[in-house]
């Protein structure tokens, strides 16, 4: 059974840092990232990193946020710096076992920016 468990989420003022983590386990994942959902909103894409450490990132967030994974604890981390108010979303963890398989999701971890 596959399972994804988050953390990390929390209440930040604008400017400040969060990290969250998301460790998956019951598969073996080629590729994990993490999206967001803001109130209104569509789900979007915030970053995703292979299992070769090749990353990608949606532009809103490129040069403040940084994803990272470790294999060996099939665990995947998204570093958020110099973060704004338009951060504020539940953010997801994501898992698939190759890029054509099905997708995999947390729970989702709330992340609020103040101004």
């Amino acid at each position: 059974q596959v399972q994804l468990v988050e953390s990390g989420g929390g209440l930040v003022q604008a400017g400040g840092s969060l990290r969250l983590s998301c460790t998956a386990s019951g598969s073996i994942f080629r590729i994990m990232g993490w999206y967001r959902q803001a109130p209104g909103k569509q789900r979007e894409l915030v970053a995703f990193i292979t299992d070769g450490g090749a990353k990608n990132y949606a532009d809103s967030v490129k040069g403040r946020f940084a994803i990272s994974r470790d294999n060996a604890k099939n665990t995947v981390y998204l570093q958020m710096n110099s973060l704004k108010p338009d951060d504020t979303a539940v953010y997801y963890c994501n898992a698939k076992p190759s890029v054509m398989g099905g997708d995999n999701w947390g729970q989702g971890t709330q992340v609020t920016v103040s101004s």
